[in-house]
């Protein structure tokens, strides 16, 4: 949660104007109530938003032990990026002093960078949405990697239907030659 109480990715959410002739990007938030009906909504996903908070030690832990695992496992080839969110509060001392009563700190940027590095993530970005600190940054690089991501898909899906539809012409030449149909 951000200072304001809202989650960070609903404060994190901002006007997106896109010139491309595909349907609008839709950003999509996966708490633990979904997890029977998240793999729904894996299909044509093509940029992955890793997002941890830099002062929860523990949601960085998930990143690696959770998410990774089911992401590799429902789509494999979807690219990454790991972000490391309200990193404004790295610095907070109410912050450092509650994880202290925790025996615990904040994420370190260098772990950080390792682990991105660890699950081949195309890119590690700290930000904050309270103060815009790299947000427009991540939102950027999540859009001009999904945009690439869908274009390969995009070739790969003609390339798939144009085989199948030699194929049927193939087969109806055949059957005609055998079988005298008009």
């Amino acid at each position: 949660m951000e200072r304001s109480g809202r989650p960070a990715w609903l404060s994190a959410t901002q006007q997106m104007a896109i010139q491309r002739n595909t349907s609008p990007p839709r950003l999509m938030t996966f708490q633990d109530e979904f997890d029977k009906l998240r793999h729904f909504c894996y299909s044509r996903t093509d940029t992955l938003l890793l997002c941890f908070s830099v002062v929860s030690p523990a949601s960085f832990q998930n990143v690696w032990e959770k998410w990774v695992p089911e992401i590799r496992r429902r789509c494999p080839l979807v690219p990454m990026l790991l972000v490391g969110t309200q990193c404004d509060l790295r610095e907070d001392v109410k912050v450092l002093i509650e994880l202290a009563r925790r025996r615990e700190r904040p994420v370190a940027e260098v772990d950080a960078r390792a682990l991105a590095d660890k699950v081949d993530a195309v890119a590690y970005v700290e930000c904050s949405a309270l103060t815009q600190k790299n947000l427009k940054e991540v939102f950027d690089a999540a859009i001009a990697v999904g945009m690439k991501h869908a274009d390969r898909r995009a070739r790969r899906e003609r390339k798939v239907r144009s085989t199948a539809d030699k194929m049927k012409t193939l087969s109806k030449s055949w059957w005609k030659k055998y079988f005298c149909i008009p």
